[in-house]
């Protein structure tokens, strides 16, 4: 991807509007280096939300205008392990929750639907928000966090302050998902397949970890990350809902699984895949070797103030980990242009 011109206003940007965040987060470097394994998030809290108890992580000040960081599959909180220290930092209270199917978020029912589909993420979202008494927040994420994160600000744009969102407009429909794509495109999405099957639902079940540091070396292939890096997020797909959320949340999105009819009015309004309003930034890694849309391809679905940057240095999928420092201070820019 070559640098546009917003790229070069934004790094001018940088330094004239956000002297504040580039402050604190030279301030942790100094303190404690930026290797992805020596932040922490603290102690994990647990708050009734919908259908959920939800683990989430807490840092900053509680007064202090809200970040929700939302993390994809198959990954945790410990994306934004360096992120988090370093908004909370700069004086923003730092949301870092468990999506349902990870660590210690649990359903407060056993016979509710273990459900993926994206409509049901968003109102996760919203309810855990709810729950803590967050009345509008910057929400940011990758992969399915972003996926999320995009919903959220099409959905209710009143409670969304700002958006960052990795790979840029993530949100879809069973409709358009029924499209072919050309053999190559078909090729990145492998494991979508193999989830359709009986055979896909029982390895992910029996080799969970060794399948999701699988898809971790081939979406980052430049990222060095070492075994206790990995096993820290691994522990998280030890939830028992893990699996049957991330087989529906693949079937369903092919037309191969039903999702709940009560989340049928907001997928209607999702698959006429609604602008975007709030002020965003887009991120994408120039190493990512996840699937994922050209930007140009997804620009104009941002209608407010938007900006496009790129991670260099071979950069993948799980930018915030790879990358927090980037990730950091596009939350802290998108914020800054909240009218």
């Amino acid at each position: 991807m070559t640098e546009n011109n917003d790229v070069r206003s934004d790094r001018r940007h940088f330094l004239r509007h956000a002297a504040l965040g580039l402050g604190a987060i030279r301030s942790i470097q100094a303190q404690s280096g930026t290797t992805g394994n020596k932040s922490s998030l603290g102690p994990i809290k647990q708050i009734d939300a919908g259908t959920l108890n939800i683990g989430y992580a807490d840092l900053g000040p509680p007064n202090g205008a809200a970040v929700m960081l939302l993390h994809g599959w198959p990954y945790d909180i410990h994306s934004f392990a360096e992120v988090a220290p370093l908004l909370a930092s700069a004086g923003y209270r730092v949301i870092t929750p468990y999506l349902r199917g990870y660590g210690s978020t649990r359903f407060l029912s056993g016979e509710s639907f273990r459900n993926g589909q994206q409509a049901a993420l968003a109102v996760d979202t919203i309810a855990l928000m709810d729950a803590l008494g967050i009345e509008t927040a910057i929400v940011a994420g990758f992969d399915w966090g972003a996926r999320t994160a995009d919903i959220v600000a099409a959905l209710w744009p009143t409670r969304t302050k700002a958006l960052v969102s990795v790979s840029g407009y993530l949100i879809g429909s069973q409709e358009a998902n029924r499209a072919p794509l050309p053999p190559q495109g078909e090729l990145a999405w492998w494991y979508q397949f193999y989830f359709a099957t009986d055979r896909g639902q029982a390895g992910y079940e029996k080799y969970r970890k060794e399948f999701s540091r699988l898809i971790w070396q081939t979406a980052s292939p430049k990222w060095q990350f070492d075994d206790a890096i990995f096993n820290r997020s691994a522990a998280a797909f030890d939830n028992p809902d893990h699996v049957r959320i991330v087989i529906h949340n693949y079937r369903w999105r092919l037309g191969l699984a039903r999702g709940e009819s009560k989340y049928d009015p907001l997928e209607v309004k999702l698959a006429a895949s609604p602008a975007i309003t709030v002020p965003t930034i887009t991120l994408e890694g120039d190493a990512n070797g996840a699937p994922h849309p050209n930007p140009e391809q997804y620009a104009k679905k941002f209608t407010g103030w938007y900006r496009h940057r790129v991670a260099t240095g071979g950069i993948g999928h799980n930018l915030p980990q790879e990358a927090p420092q980037l990730f950091a201070q596009a939350v802290i820019d998108a914020g800054a242009h909240v009218a």
